[in-house]
């Protein structure tokens, strides 16, 4: 009979066992390929001795090709519970060392698992991806877990940020979980995911492709939009998404976490009366603006290699976070297209889950006009864009620091569609189209002087935000420099807000 020592001992043993995944020889080889562990992975990203796993002695259940004599501790993930910023946060990560970090029946319930549990906690849950896929000894039973855990990534789903990180492989139908989450960490270099692999599509189709060029880290953040961030290392990725944490609320209940403000609310700076150019072609970037406006020019910028043409990303103003929705004109002149109408729309989208008051800032000469963007749905892609701003409920304040034209004016957050503040600086134009556009329109068989007469009149008329003001669609019209205050005030204002959408079970937006 063991005594107590005895089995304290063997807890012990078998703890460092599991602390091991794969072994040594395995774990050497891992950090040998620019990698950390699972483990060395959630320390990074958990505050110091925060950090508790759960089913840390679960095992595989798979009799079959030889497996019942090659079990593994942990089987491939390891899950639990700990705190970032000191605010519960829940946490798997896939261990490579472990049968590649295939997905067996047995570590899908252990997400599964977790996920429920971070959902009846009302806490955010990460997922750090490191996996070869499917692991084939299971057959079926591999693939019904990557179906239960979908089910939980749709459930949870605008309940509780759901946040997924890709370390190293992520293939087939694994990348569909990621895929259902609300944001994307890919590491350069490491990091890859796709649904078919380049043998196969070297077989079916004959492109030549390396995994780098067909799913890397740059591929899906800069060409597919699949991706929002992309760090270096694994280091920094669990700094970033640290990072990214403090602007994120627990769940839907709550409201983002506020930071004292240590930023004078009133400061202005005077390049912004200099920043939009006086001539109306000429490009600027609106980053520029923000970081000048915002708490501490801190600007945590989402997807910034994938449609330049709009920028999003979450900042502070008086220590409140923001999800910031822009324009920018250094990028095709700041149009909306299809893939600028996409980033933003889900952006928006996730902002009003999750109790994040929008700010826009609208430069924009209209929609991309061609056959490519007609034929790629620019109509009902768009339309995303304005059912997004459209159904949100959060503050939405707007400022127009230049051009807002046609129904691009519209989409972009105006009072029509439900904006509770609307700013425009002097240099606002809120017209139908541009001047030239529109007087060629109006008029014909014009001599030079009187076309250049008709442009001029055409742009004291509309080319200015007063005609617009008096209708009462801006509620006031701001000195570049008075940004920053004006937006804060404006969000203190809007703190109590208090609006519904009629009863329904979903709206039927235009996917």
């Amino acid at each position: 009979m063991l005594t107590i020592e005895d089995k304290i001992k063997k807890f012990e043993t078998l703890s460092k066992t599991a602390e091991l995944g794969g072994g040594e020889e395995r774990i050497a080889k891992h950090h040998a390929g620019g990698k950390k562990t699972a483990r060395e992975r959630i320390l990074d990203l958990m505050d110091p001795d925060t950090f508790t796993e759960i089913d840390k002695m679960v095992t595989h259940r798979s009799s079959d090709f030889g497996m019942e004599k090659n079990k593994i501790l942990g089987d491939g993930v390891v899950s639990g519970y700990g705190k970032i910023d000191g605010r519960l946060c829940y946490v798997f990560a896939q261990d490579f060392t472990v049968f590649g970090g295939s997905l067996s029946s047995a570590n899908a319930d252990k997400i599964v698992k977790v996920t429920k549990l971070a959902m009846k906690m009302g806490a955010p849950i990460i997922g750090l991806n490191d996996s070869g896929g499917a692991r084939i000894q299971e057959g079926v039973q591999s693939l019904a877990g990557y179906a239960d855990i979908f089910y939980q990534n749709v459930r949870g789903s605008g309940v509780i940020p759901q946040i997924s990180a890709i370390m190293g492989p992520c293939a087939g139908g694994a990348v569909y979980s990621p895929a259902l989450t609300d944001f994307i960490m890919m590491v350069k270099d490491t990091s890859y995911m796709f649904v078919t692999g380049p043998d196969v599509i070297k077989t079916v189709t004959h492109e030549e492709v390396t995994k780098d060029e067909l799913g890397g880290a740059i591929t899906h953040n800069s060409k597919s939009g699949v991706a929002h961030l992309v760090a270096d290392d694994d280091e920094q990725a669990m700094m970033m998404l640290r990072e990214l944490m403090t602007f994120l609320p627990s769940n839907n209940m709550e409201d983002p976490p506020m930071k004292p403000c240590t930023d004078n609310i009133h400061r202005e700076d005077e390049k912004l009366q200099q920043i939009v150019p006086a001539d109306p072609n000429k490009p600027y970037n609106i980053k520029d603006i923000i970081e000048t406006v915002v708490d501490d020019k801190n600007f945590f910028e989402l997807m910034p290699l994938y449609a330049q043409n709009i920028t999003i990303g979450f900042a502070r103003l008086g220590g409140q976070p923001v999800g910031i929705v822009a324009n920018n004109p250094a990028f095709l002149a700041g149009v909306l297209d299809i893939n600028s109408s996409i980033k933003a729309a889900r952006f928006v989208r996730f902002c009003d889950a999750f109790n994040i008051p929008l700010v826009t800032f609208v430069d924009v000469p209209g929609f991309l006009p061609g056959t490519e963007q007609e034929y790629g749905g620019i109509i009902k892609h768009g339309a995303k864009l304005l059912y997004a701003f459209a159904e949100a409920t959060v503050p939405k304040i707007t400022l127009i620091t230049r051009k807002a034209y046609g129904g691009a004016y519209d989409v972009m957050a105006s009072k029509h569609i439900g904006a509770d503040i609307n700013y425009a600086f002097p240099t606002g134009e809120i017209a139908v189209m541009g001047a030239e556009g529109a007087v060629n329109i109006m008029t014909k068989n014009l001599s030079d002087e009187e076309r250049a007469a008709a442009i001029e009149d055409y742009r004291d008329k509309f080319a200015n935000p007063y005609k617009a003001a008096e209708m009462g669609y801006i509620d006031e019209v701001i000195q570049p420099k008075q940004s920053r205050y004006k937006l804060i005030q404006a969000l203190e204002m809007c703190r109590n807000k208090s609006e519904h959408n009629p009863p329904k079970k979903h709206g039927n937006i235009p996917l």
